[in-house]
């Protein structure tokens, strides 16, 4: 069963964005594909607030979050409570060996999962395997190499190529966006449609909330353990981006673009 390192780790500056997520900043592509009914599966569904939208876009129909780490799930119980045991559930799951027999879906969807993966079209496989026949895979995965911001900032540069570097070191791909398609291809899947969106922070409130939490990452989460563990960044540099990132953050022409790209397909 192949390990994966996760870059980003489960710091609160990561789920402070996972819990921004929404259907429709997230899954926008996805909703057209829905229906009362659906079972649904959310692979890497963090703490789980794009699967509770679609819960209830598909009710009565079903929606299983699952997740590789149990610290999230557990998170993601908490946070749905609500919900949970209606037509939503959560468990811990391998997304290389899911527990679901075949054909137990007609939704898989993946947000920002396959760029962390060392083996993406054997994950890409196994989701085949739980989807019926004609059965809708939607996967969205950020490219790095597409993110775009203003103001230039030297130390801005120095922080996607140690990005670039972390992933690679983990054996994964931070421009995952630009492969979505060849991937999806090869793990057999037909009638791919692929299209792309971005979030766009540009407001003072948006710049402040992106700005803010990538400031924390840098210096906090995993990623900022795992390049000072490989040697790719010291401390003075990390504190170096988190200042960039503060510093564009404060600037009212600051705009940060993050390209993301979507994949559509059919069993």
């Amino acid at each position: 069963m192949t390990a994966d390192h996760y870059t980003h780790g489960h710091h609160e500056s990561v789920l402070r964005s996972h819990r921004w997520r929404t259907a429709e900043n997230s899954a926008g592509f996805l909703l057209p594909e829905l229906f009362a009914g659906a079972r649904v599966l959310d692979v890497g569904c963090g703490p789980g607030t794009i699967s509770a939208d679609l819960a209830r876009r598909v009710a009565p129909g079903i929606v299983a979050g699952i997740d590789i780490a149990s610290e999230v799930i557990e998170t993601a119980q908490s946070l749905h409570a609500d919900q949970v045991g209606e037509n939503l559930q959560f468990s811990v799951d391998n997304v290389y060996d899911l527990s679901f027999g075949d054909e137990s879906f007609d939704v898989v969807y993946a947000h920002q999962v396959l760029q962390h993966l060392s083996d993406p079209v054997s994950a890409l496989v196994e989701m085949r395997r739980v989807l019926v026949n004609g059965g809708v895979l939607g996967v969205r995965d950020a490219d790095y190499g597409g993110f775009v911001w203003s103001p230039e900032d030297p130390r801005l540069e120095a922080w996607m190529d140690l990005y670039q570097r972390v992933t690679r070191a983990n054996g994964a791909q931070a421009n995952a966006g630009r492969h979505l398609a060849a991937w999806v291809h090869e793990a057999g899947f037909s009638d791919a449609a692929v299209a792309s969106s971005n979030w766009t922070f540009h407001s003072a409130e948006e710049r402040a909330w992106w700005g803010g939490l990538w400031a924390d990452r840098v210096r906090h989460s995993d990623f900022a353990h795992q390049a000072l563990a490989y040697g790719l960044a010291d401390e003075h540099a990390l504190a170096a981006m988190a200042s960039a990132f503060l510093q564009w953050a404060s600037d009212e022409d600051g705009v940060f673009v993050v390209l993301h790209v979507e994949v559509l397909a059919r069993r």
